[in-house]
């Protein structure tokens, strides 16, 4: 499997990524290669090009009806690069750390609290065990 990393470096990549979201949360069950040609200004050869990556990465998912192919977003892979990053969030800021701005469906105040702190003590945790494992030689 292609390295996730490798993958979202790529500028238009990321950018197609985030229109997949953008259209997802507006309610869109699908984007095509034309829509987002229209919407970012790129060619048609080179969307085509990045969504072949972003498919091979399991990044994007695609629905074909009849000629046309609609695709979407699949955040499952992107798991990989929260894991990896809410470490280094919790590391430098601790409890200070900055919000993230999901542009999806509001969900309520004491949900989304309950939600930051569970998910801020998980990141810890497993920091502090991955820490101690590797000082251990495991």
């Amino acid at each position: 499997m292609t390295d996730i990393f490798d993958v979202i470096a790529d500028g238009t990549r990321r950018d197609i990524l985030q229109l997949l979201l953008r259209r997802t949360t507006e309610g869109e069950t699908g984007t095509s290669v034309s829509q987002i040609v229209a919407d970012l200004g790129i060619s048609q050869p080179t969307v085509s090009k990045h969504l072949k990556v972003l498919r091979d990465a399991e990044l994007v998912t695609v629905r074909e009806d009849g000629q046309r192919r609609f695709y979407s977003l699949a955040v499952e892979p992107l798991e990989v690069v929260d894991d990896w990053l809410v470490p280094f969030l919790v590391d430098a800021f601790g409890d200070d750390a900055p919000d993230i701005d999901y542009p999806g469906a509001p969900i309520p105040e004491s949900a989304a609290h309950a939600a930051e702190v569970v998910g801020r003590a998980a990141a810890s945790a497993k920091h502090v065990v991955a820490t101690a494992l590797k000082r251990l030689g495991a």
